[in-house]
């Protein structure tokens, strides 16, 4: 079994719900993916490192950093900025606050970014592309360059394409398809 292979079986035993779900969009589901149920394990942690850079690489990409909205970025960049130290060169991890602070150096973007970086945004689910597009918003307001996306999940709802339309690649390791993530509406 592939690493991607492994982490698509993770995301389906402890990632997946079925039932009546209001989204962070407002639309109602009868599933829900709470992907942080897998990208906080220690087994999830593992795999999407060694699978999100692998798939930061094969793009092309050569970040500083990667990065995303908080919370459901926070362990993706992460796990990838961990995994680098194995395979040079490193990627530092950022985080985006959905707020800036109101103290200390009130920034938005937190950790290792600088302006003038060029970074890859992580997001666990994308669904509707708001929070990815939420989060390069920020970035670019501080200075930074987005040279890609890199979603765990895609829901397959239009948010690649949002995103896509905002004139950047977006990468998945995943889809519900591939999942097998069946609607019951």
């Amino acid at each position: 079994m592939t690493d991607r292979e492994a982490l698509e079986s993770l995301l389906r035993e402890r990632s997946i719900s079925y039932g009546d779900f209001v989204l962070a969009s407002g639309a109602r589901s009868s599933y829900y993916i709470d992907a942080r149920k897998t990208t906080m394990s220690a087994e999830g942690l593992r795999l999407i490192g060694q699978v999100g850079l692998a798939l930061i690489r094969d793009a092309g990409w050569r970040p500083a950093a990667v990065g995303g909205l908080t919370l459901g970025a926070d362990p993706i960049a992460y796990a990838i900025a961990r995994a680098s130290t194995d395979s040079p060169p490193v990627i530092d991890a950022f985080t985006v606050r959905k707020a800036a602070k109101e103290h200390g150096l009130q920034r938005r973007v937190e950790g290792n970014f600088e302006p003038g970086s060029e970074v890859v945004v992580v997001e666990d689910v994308i669904t509707s592309g708001t929070s990815a597009l939420e989060a390069i918003d920020a970035i670019q307001a501080a200075g930074g360059r987005v040279v890609g996306v890199l979603g765990v999940v895609d829901r397959e709802q239009g948010g690649r394409a949002a995103i896509e339309s905002a004139g950047l690649e977006v990468v998945v390791i995943t889809t519900t398809t591939a999942l097998g993530v069946t609607s019951t509406r």
